[in-house]
């Protein structure tokens, strides 16, 4: 009597604790398989950084090889210098960056076609291959002057974008986002021009271009 007894409250024992389980076990469930705080999205995070590290390393061992006009250091005509300039797929942005070489000066012995206080405002090309470039106004007012002058730095600009992007067919220069009537008095700026690869230097003499004429001021 006193074993079946034993064994009935074994038995109820054992049911009890199962229904505890039972009942209890969603909440170990979710206790068992929550994140632990500071590694949620740790899994996700590794691969993403990964990732951006790998873009970034592509993007920085992407390179083109640009040629830049500039001023040759003997004759007043212009000269390539070679560079390595990073690519970038938007055309508008390598146009801003082919001009920024330009501003930089040259590497290897030429001499500079703008000043160097000069600022790339922005850059666009449409649809039609007009690249327009917006220069700050030091590219203006701290230009030295001199037709010829005027012309090279002009052309260096309109030269290095027509010979790097085919898609550029011509530059239309702008200072501090409006059209200009010159850069320094003498070459006519309110219309794109094409690249004219007459300026480039052929030999120890370079006959000077004719110089495109401003527009005539109004008679007061």
């Amino acid at each position: 009597m006193i074993v079946g007894r034993a064994n009935a409250l074994t038995a109820l024992g054992l049911l009890v604790l199962l229904l505890i389980v039972v009942l209890t076990a969603p909440r170990w469930t979710k206790l068992l398989t929550r994140t632990v705080p500071g590694e949620e999205g740790a899994e996700e995070a590794v691969p993403a950084a990964a990732a951006a590290e790998a873009e970034a390393a592509a993007g920085a061992q992407q390179k083109i090889t640009v040629k830049l006009f500039f001023l040759a250091p003997d004759q007043p005509a212009l000269l390539i210098e070679d560079r390595e300039v990073a690519y970038s797929a938007d055309l508008a942005r390598q146009v801003r960056t082919v001009v920024e070489e330009i501003v930089k000066g040259p590497q290897k012995g030429l001499a500079a076609t703008l000043p160097k206080e000069t600022r790339v405002i922005d850059s666009f090309v449409t649809s039609a291959g007009v690249a327009y470039v917006d220069l700050s106004k030091e590219a203006s007012t701290k230009h030295p002057g001199g037709s010829r002058g005027e012309l090279l730095s002009v052309y260096s600009i309109v030269n290095s974008l027509a010979a790097n992007f085919p898609a550029v067919k011509r530059v239309q220069i702008l200072v501090e986002d409006r059209q200009v009537a010159t850069l320094a008095g003498h070459v006519d700026l309110t219309r794109p021009l094409p690249a004219d690869m007459t300026f480039l230097a052929t030999g120890p003499a370079v006959a000077a271009a004719p110089v495109p004429a401003a527009p005539a001021s109004p008679a007061p």
